[in-house]
């Protein structure tokens, strides 16, 4: 699995680049290989200022340990139990400064979230398409969006 994301990153940078891709990880990179991770940060900093579009990449992620983190955090700056907030634990996640997700696909038919963004998540709507991740297409991309737009988003919100 390692060497398919350096394999990836091999191909694909470039054109990612040329393209106006950010490219972000999203998990705990310290636990990689130290060459995977030198690829990881040059591919970040490479494409920091692209603006087109936002690619995250979750390897080596799990939501629990993504609180489990920014907890850590927080505690190690002294920040008193009494100004926890949901803001400055959002402040301190992998995913710090972008928006939470509106919708989470799910491919293989799974119906679980598999401590993925379970955060983030909150408020996002599901879709499970049945395909498997490598034949997720455009045309299965199209059925979740067309999906997506027929949901009336509540935000935890109870209406009659």
């Amino acid at each position: 699995m390692l060497t398919i994301l350096e394999g990836v990153i091999d191909r694909e940078l470039q054109e990612l680049h040329q393209e106006g891709v950010q490219l972000r990880h999203v998990g705990r990179l310290k636990r990689l290989p130290a060459k995977l991770q030198q690829k990881i940060q040059q591919a970040i900093e490479l494409t920091k200022n692209n603006q087109r579009l936002l690619l995250n990449v979750a390897f080596d992620y799990g939501g629990r340990a993504e609180i489990v983190d920014a907890a850590r955090h927080i505690i190690a700056d002294g920040v008193p139990a009494d100004e926890v907030t949901e803001e400055l634990i959002s402040r301190h996640l992998y995913t710090a400064g972008l928006p939470d997700p509106d919708l989470i696909i799910r491919t293989s038919g799974e119906m679980r979230i598999s401590n993925f963004l379970i955060w983030q998540g909150a408020y996002a709507e599901y879709y499970a398409s049945p395909a498997n991740w490598p034949d997720f297409d455009k045309d299965e991309l199209y059925k979740a969006l067309r999906a997506y737009t027929q949901r009336e988003r509540r935000f935890g919100l109870v209406l009659k």
